[in-house]
């Protein structure tokens, strides 16, 4: 994260559920203050059941898919095709969302495990993890809800933003949002190739060379793995691992699209401008990082199945915090926030997701036919 702490920023202001959310550097100093002081307290207690907790889910997780590999091979009996798909659908979202994603965080780094380093762990989806460490942990985490900086924003294809400039290729918002949905890991490995940007001509693809190559290898390893390796090895039920494999990957896929927009871009989630952002103080960087998220409500097994991304504001103001640590903190941020007058939101996943669908709808309309003006035409655009 970078912040600037020499020049004091201005207070900044946001509209949020028809009110005007303000916070001037003064209050943002005591707010930071506090924020920083649960982080130090926590981390001070980190110890034992943090690992203990993260193998057991890492066991938890190698079990299900050789369980559910096993009963693919024997799936010429429909309860074992359902169960081993459902079993290996499960496993790749466990190590996508509660292992992967929360190790390359760094979030165990300090227990000195080399299976559990975030610069060493390689996760099983088509983007090559030394990538998704830049354009997630560096650009996303530093820069979050910064139009024209955070590249998470409407992946390079959608228009997610009003800041967005409006052209008549989100016309097809949500043909392109259903397509990122199904062919999420995909979505997320060509993300550090910057595809606006080429088509912007600001760079070519000579210059993402490296980045082709890096994304060709692991897709090609995934894709021979998944539909190559393990339908041979099923002889004469080929043709069913293969379905089994194709759905587990639609089951990660779209659990990880729907929690990932879940947790950025429903209702009431807030954009920001380059102009906004300059020299902030950690404190407007606490700010921002919560009026840009939303939480999930749910019981303990859905935030497991979550990577408790579900604790969308916690992650984004702890990033390197364990993940699991973030259900405990919550009622102590929520508080922190009602007394500064920071709105925190969140709501179940049917609510949040209709939210998010109701977005990419009106996005893909002109800003005149909306009722709502862009704020900031001068920021540019993702597309």
């Amino acid at each position: 994260m970078t912040v600037s702490t020499l020049t004091p920023q201005k207070p900044v202001s946001k509209t949020v559920g028809g009110k005007t959310v303000t916070m001037t550097p003064e209050q943002a100093e005591l707010f930071g203050r506090e924020l920083d002081a649960l982080k130090e307290r926590v981390i001070a207690d980190l110890g034992e059941r943090d690992t203990t907790y993260i193998r057991r889910v890492i066991k938890t997780q190698r079990g299900l898919e050789i369980g559910g590999r096993a009963l693919l091979f024997g799936s010429i009996f429909p309860p074992f095709w359902l169960a081993g798909t459902a079993m290996l659908g499960i496993s790749k979202i466990l190590d996508n969302m509660e292992i992967g994603h929360n190790i390359m965080h760094g979030q165990y780094d300090w227990t000195g495990d080399p299976a559990l380093s975030g610069k060493k762990f390689e996760w099983d989806t088509a983007c090559p993890a030394d990538q998704w460490r830049h354009s997630h942990n560096y650009m996303h985490h530093t820069y979050t809800n910064i139009v024209g900086m955070d590249r998470d924003i409407g992946y390079g294809i959608l228009r997610m933003s009003e800041d967005q400039k409006w052209r008549p290729y989100f016309l097809g918002n949500p043909i392109y949002a259903f397509l990122l949905m199904v062919l999420f890991q995909y979505g997320v490995a060509l993300h550090e190739l910057e595809t606006e940007r080429i088509r912007a001509g600001e760079i070519t693809i000579a210059d993402k060379r490296e980045i082709i190559e890096g994304i060709w290898r692991k897709t090609k390893r995934q894709t021979l793995k998944d539909y190559v390796a393990f339908p041979l090895l099923a002889g004469p039920f080929a043709p069913l691992v293969l379905a089994g494999n194709l759905t587990a990957n639609l089951m990660r896929n779209v659990w990880s699209y729907m929690i990932i927009f879940c947790g950025h871009f429903p209702e009431d989630t807030q954009e920001f401008s380059i102009e906004e952002t300059k020299a902030e103080t950690r404190g407007m960087w606490y700010f921002r990082q919560i009026l840009g998220s939303a939480n999930l409500t749910g019981g303990k097994l859905f935030h497991i199945l979550s990577g408790n991304l579900s604790f969308q504001i916690e992650h984004h103001l702890f990033p390197d915090i364990p993940a699991h640590r973030h259900a405990e903190i919550a009622p102590e941020v929520q508080e922190i926030c009602e007394r500064y007058g920071v709105p925190y939101n969140k709501g179940s996943l049917p609510h949040q997701f209709a939210t998010v669908v109701h977005k990419i709808l009106k996005l893909s309309l002109p800003s005149r036919l909306t009722n709502r003006a862009p704020v900031g035409d001068a920021v540019p655009a993702a597309i």
